[in-house]
Parts: C-alpha cells; structure tokens; sequence
C-alpha cells in the first residue's frame, strides 16, 4: 500500500494521490509539445507457476497525459485450476510517480481453469508533469513489468521467521478490518 501511495521502489502511484486535483480525469490531456515517450512491456511468473505470462505488444508510444491500453496474455498450461496474483514495477524507479494506472489485474487473484488462456488489460498514462521535472530530460523508455506468483506458494516471513500461507495473510486482515 505504501508503494502505491508515494512511489517508492518502482510502483506506480494512483493518479488521485499523485495529482492535487479532485478528478484525476483532469490530468488526461496531452501534452501535445513534449516527445512521446515509449513504454515497454515485460511478463513472467516464478518458477513453480505452470503458467505463460506474455504482453501482446512489445511496445507503444505515448505523450504525458495521453491514455493507452495494453495486453498481456496469461495461460494455465496445467490440467489442474490454479490463482495467481501478479505484481508490477515500473523502471526506472524514478518515473514511478508519474506512472499511473486507472485499471489493471495486479494484486487481485486470478483464477484460471486448467489450460485456460485469457486476456488482460492494463489502462495508463503518464502524469503530464512529467514534462516539468528535469529529471525525467533524459529518460525515453519506460519499463513496465509483471511476475505472476500462484497464491498457493505465496509465503510472507514473520517473527521468528515463521512462514505464514497468502490464504490465511489474507483471512486474517480481513477478520481484523471486519472487527472479528
């Protein structure tokens, strides 16, 4: 969550926290004299995954503040159902502020069927004050990235470096935001 509000490590921002306007429909206009900046696209999963995780483009060209819609194409190549949840990361790290995703499929399980292909979409921009930081001068390819993890290997360390399963991670902060 602290990733997606400020930032940090390469994740993109949601445009209503990056942008001090009520609408973050008011930052999708673009910037018509800046240069367009082109956004590529990498897919993997981890290891023990039986799944193919591809973009269906390589790449597309965008301006600060112009929309664009991307695919990635995901199969389940085993006989049996399997969820996945996906994370991202923009790179370089320094642009992620400005990388804003008004809809995608990261951090929310995906559930495919044995030997099931789907697709999925990725809805973006590029804050248009990108052209206003001198930081970004030099910067004309970004990198999104996605890895798919099957929620059944999903482990987060704890005390004492105990392991806690994603399943019951995820059943205990909802008991705990439901006052169970």
């Amino acid at each position: 969550m602290i990733c997606q509000q400020t930032g940090w490590g390469g994740q993109p921002i949601k445009a209503s926290i990056h942008s001090n306007a009520q609408d973050p429909a008011t930052r999708l206009t673009p910037v018509t004299d800046s240069r367009r900046l082109r956004i590529t696209f990498n897919g993997s999963v981890s290891d023990v995954m039986p799944w193919k995780f591809t973009p269906q483009q390589r790449e597309v060209r965008v301006l600060p503040g112009e929309t664009a819609l991307a695919f990635y194409t995901a199969t389940n190549k085993s006989a049996e159902d399997i969820i996945g949840v996906a994370t991202y990361s923009v790179t370089p790290a320094q642009v992620a502020p400005y990388f804003s995703k008004i809809q995608c499929f990261c951090f929310e399980e995906q559930r495919l069927n044995a030997e099931e292909t789907v697709d999925m979409p990725v809805f973006f921009f590029i804050d248009p004050d990108f052209v206003n930081d001198p930081t970004m001068t030099k910067i004309d390819t970004i990198t999104l990235s996605y890895t798919f993890f099957s929620t059944a290997n999903i482990y987060f360390p704890l005390l004492n470096d105990r392991r806690l399963e994603l399943t019951h991670f995820l059943q205990r902060r909802d008991m705990i935001r439901t006052g169970i």
